[in-house]
């Protein structure tokens, strides 16, 4: 299964400051910006190459983000990869005894699915698995 980087997730504290520096003092362009109610957070993505910096605020005090800038202060987060299929991989880490937060995916930003990995089953990291959403037919690109 092919698995590539897709985004470096980065706890800010203040979005509109956070956005200071990556947008206007580093010149990155915005992408996406969604409100994921489900996590309590406001994620503005800025594609960097192949990959994206995802900036996450919380929007209420017992958001894991809430909770991950209380305890640490701002910075990275998680760092996420993507794969073709979610459910395979996470029931290849299963049957490897790879310890997970989340067993069944979930849903994330941009209509992808989810699922992350403890960071004591990844030397301390927080990895998250995400699988794009499936594009239907009519919207495929007919480039010949």
């Amino acid at each position: 299964m092919k698995t590539t980087l897709d985004h470096i997730g980065i706890a800010v504290s203040d979005l509109d400051a956070a956005l200071e520096f990556y947008r206007d003092a580093l010149g990155l362009e915005l992408g996406l910006a969604e409100e994921v109610a489900s996590e309590r957070v406001r994620a503005q993505f800025l594609p960097v190459g192949e990959a994206s910096l995802e900036l996450l605020e919380a929007t209420a005090p017992e958001s894991a983000i809430a909770r991950s800038v209380e305890r640490r202060g701002p910075g990275i987060h998680h760092i996420t990869l993507r794969v073709d299929d979610l459910q395979v991989a996470l029931d290849r880490l299963k049957a490897r005894g790879v310890r997970l937060v989340d067993e069944r995916p979930r849903a994330g930003a941009g209509g992808s699915l989810v699922a992350f990995i403890h960071p004591s089953a990844a030397q301390g990291v927080l990895v998250e698995l995400k699988q794009m959403p499936e594009v239907p037919a009519s919207e495929r690109s007919t480039d010949r």
